[in-house]
């Protein structure tokens, strides 16, 4: 800045010396010569001078000097120029088109050269910028840069790691670390590592708008990835990802990047490393001499004036740490299951064909509907396999599900040991127990025609003479053997009656 007035009032009002003036004002003599000079010229006393602004004072002392023009040339139109190429950026179009189409209208308009002049210095006034004002423990900002490479000891193929920054807003308080991608588990993985290395969360996480922690980026609703709006919520902390291709948004944590590759990844550019806990392990020493060093202006360190501002104001963590999970969307088929990872976990029956909200862990399957938990399993890896649970069956569906032999020899013992004996002797001889379900829960349900004393005796004639069936028992009680002490003879079976075709068991002696 111009120490037009200081020099003048020096000169004028108190009469020093230009040599005095030199050295009070820290300019050269020259330039206290120029400055006199030129109010000489233009006729300014100190009273004058001192009455106009600073604007105004070299206004009148370097006056610019305009060379008219003969010829009045129309003025490009800026904000359509600005507009065009915002629009169209697809097309790759350049001024030089814009330019072209600027002629076809004004023949006599300006030639490239100015047209170009003209729009740059009216686009440079877009180019300002706000001061952002970080409140202590609010904003977390995160964002990626390319890190170093480990080394495969077997192969030796170089693997390029991803360098994770997390930076306080209000402190500059920085943790870095090294992953192998920025996928969701990692990216999970090292927001859970930045909170624990700062042993507190922040209020609100400003993330740049990968697909890990946006899902679909938009200027005024950006979807948030669900595991990573779950991690946040678990800490208690809101996610405001910065707009799209605005980078001053972030403008912290870009120069936070900028810092840590330069205290740390310029620091280990000449060691080699042979696994990403190595790599971790020298990053971890790098970024504890960053934090710990005394920046220049504030004359404190990061650390310290993260415990003096951020600290104090930020969310304490939970007492669980965040298990990391993955969200779904399945939709629950005609047996009342849904499909996770190849696997097949049941939900009560009335949500038939509704969609759920399903969350996954290493060790838990949860289905949610309209963000309440309508199930929960334990996790399954067996492919194809099923997980039910009875209280998520229908009343009849829960009732067959109940049948199994030991269950019908229970039933069949509340009659008496030979209907047990009877019910266990038609399962055993079947190929699959299941085939026998139904003539077992007839013979139980003859109890509900005769007297159990009744059944329980035909059974036990039924095992004497070896006719183990339902229908034997059947015919037994209607026919009232079970009532005839026993002879040692088999039963004849009713309705048989004498016809000379029959021959009978003695025609065989």
């Amino acid at each position: 800045m111009r120490k037009i007035k200081e020099v003048l009032r020096l000169k004028y009002d108190c009469g020093i010396s230009e040599r005095e003036i030199s050295r009070s004002c820290q300019v050269s003599r020259s330039t206290v010569a120029d400055y006199t000079r030129r109010a000489t010229a233009a006729g300014l006393n100190w009273s004058e001078a001192s009455a106009l602004a600073q604007t105004q004072l070299e206004e009148r002392l370097f006056p610019t000097e305009h060379i008219p023009s003969s010829v009045k040339r129309p003025p490009p139109d800026c904000e359509h120029i600005y507009n065009e190429l915002r629009t169209y950026r697809k097309f790759n179009l350049t001024l030089s088109q814009l330019w072209l189409e600027y002629k076809e209208k004004h023949h006599d308009g300006y030639q490239y050269t100015q047209f170009c002049e003209h729009y740059w210095r009216w686009r440079k006034k877009l180019d300002y910028c706000m001061r952002q004002e970080h409140r202590g423990g609010e904003k977390l900002f995160i964002d990626y840069s390319d890190g170093l490479s480990i080394v495969d000891t077997l192969t030796g193929e170089l693997t390029l790691t991803q360098l994770f920054v997390a930076v306080w807003g209000a402190s500059n308080n920085t943790y870095a670390e090294a992953t192998l991608s920025q996928k969701l588990p990692d990216w999970i993985g090292s927001h859970g590592h930045a909170l624990a290395y700062f042993a507190c969360a922040p209020r609100v996480l400003v993330p740049d708008n990968l697909k890990s922690g946006v899902s679909k980026a938009c200027k005024y609703e950006p979807e948030i990835n669900p595991t990573y709006s779950d991690m946040a919520e678990h800490y208690g902390c809101a996610v405001l990802p910065a707009r799209p291709r605005k980078p001053r948004d972030k403008a912290t944590v870009e120069n936070g990047v900028l810092i840590a590759q330069r205290w740390i990844l310029a620091v280990l550019r000449h060691r080699t490393f042979f696994s990403l806990a190595e790599l971790n392990a020298a990053i971890c020493e790098c970024l504890e001499r960053l934090n710990t060093r005394p920046l220049r202006r504030a004359k404190k360190s990061r650390r310290e004036l993260f415990e003096a501002i951020d600290r104090p104001n930020a969310l304490p963590l939970p007492h669980k740490l965040y298990e990391y999970a993955e969200w779904y969307k399945a939709k629950v088929q005609l047996n009342y299951h849904i499909e996770v990872d190849h696997h097949y976990y049941s939900v009560p029956y009335p949500l038939l064909h509704e969609k759920l909200d399903i969350r996954l862990t290493a060790t838990m399957v949860e289905a949610l509907h309209k963000g309440e938990r309508v199930a929960a399993h334990v996790r399954s890896h067996v492919k194809g396999g099923y997980a039910t649970l009875p209280e998520h069956m229908p009343p009849e569906h829960r009732y067959y599900a109940e049948w199994n032999p030991a269950r019908f020899i229970q039933w069949a013992g509340k009659t008496g040991e030979a209907t047990a004996r009877l019910v266990e002797r038609i399962l055993a001889t079947r190929p699959y127990p299941e085939q026998g379900y139904k003539a077992c829960l007839g013979i139980i349900n003859l109890t509900r025609d005769y007297e159990p004393v009744r059944v329980e005796a035909a059974a036990s004639r039924a095992l004497k003479f070896k006719t183990c069936s339902y229908r034997s028992m059947k015919a037994i009680l209607s026919a009232g053997l079970d009532r005839q002490p026993d002879s040692g003879k088999q039963p004849r079976l009713p309705g048989l009656l004498p016809h000379r075709n029959i021959r009978g068991q003695g025609y065989y002696q």
